[in-house]
């Protein structure tokens, strides 16, 4: 579904990507780990075409996206949720989600306006995602009014519904309750049964490698390992990459 190839990104004389290169199969949950600053969020940037490399390919469903604007990346279906919320706080849940439906342009501001129909299809869709993690009745609620870890799940959603065929997550469970982790879990891996194709950024390895088919170790740009999870635990060269000598 996705390759990166001797992808190499330099920040002045910091080479945040240097020569890294790795797969994600399809309906698959692969996890990108590694220490901070080993370029994982880098990788998010390009393959979401928010930054360009120096040299390297990324292909996307067999098809070159290398250095493409971040509209034509997302319209060929890739949905990526970010480290931070960003949610419309003085509209409801449900606004919210409906604005994810319909990710053109035009569409996109009829809805914002309350001039693009609200179809029966449209608010089952919403209803029956909420329903997923359990948040059904906060539908017509503001998303200011919600707790952090309401507003990532409800970002988490909103990521979920944008049309797509890969899901890009920057640490979907960051600052949320234990029990929301098991929920957020439940769902990514309730998706995968589906049929989804997952790439994740997660720090929190009990999460991690708790859902992960695959799991990408990185390290100063590289690509140090890639394995089961089982595998990845007990490499030495991602002992080290963590922990030191």
């Amino acid at each position: 579904m996705l390759r990166i190839k001797n992808l190499k990104k330099h920040f002045g004389g910091v080479k945040a990507l240097d020569g890294c290169d790795f797969e994600v199969g399809q309906k698959t949950i692969t996890a990108l780990i590694g220490p901070n600053g080993a370029g994982k969020s880098t990788v998010f940037n390009l393959v979401s075409g928010i930054m360009k490399p120096e040299s390297g390919k990324i292909v996307f469903d067999n098809k070159d996206i290398t250095g493409l604007r971040p509209v034509k990346i997302s319209n060929l279906g890739i949905s990526r949720l970010f480290q931070q919320t960003k949610l419309f706080s003085n509209l409801t849940v449900k606004e919210n989600l409906l604005l994810a439906l319909d990710n053109e342009d035009t569409k996109f501001w009829k809805n914002l306006f309350g001039l693009n129909k609200i179809t029966r299809k449209k608010e089952g869709k919403i209803k029956e995602t909420l329903k997923l993690i359990g948040l059904e009745k906060f539908e017509n609620i503001l998303t200011r009014d919600l707790s952090y870890g309401q507003k990532r799940l409800i970002e988490l959603l909103r990521t979920i519904l944008n049309p797509h065929k890969f899901l890009m997550l920057d640490e979907p469970v960051a600052g949320v309750t234990p029990k929301l982790r098991e929920e957020i879990a439940k769902v990514l891996l309730k998706l995968k049964q589906q049929g989804e194709t997952i790439l994740l950024i997660e720090h929190d390895m009990g999460f991690t490698l708790g859902i992960a088919d695959e799991v990408v170790v990185m390290e100063k740009g590289k690509v140090i390992a890639q394995g089961k999870p089982d595998e990845i635990k007990n490499n030495p060269e991602v002992l080290e990459a963590y922990l030191g000598e």
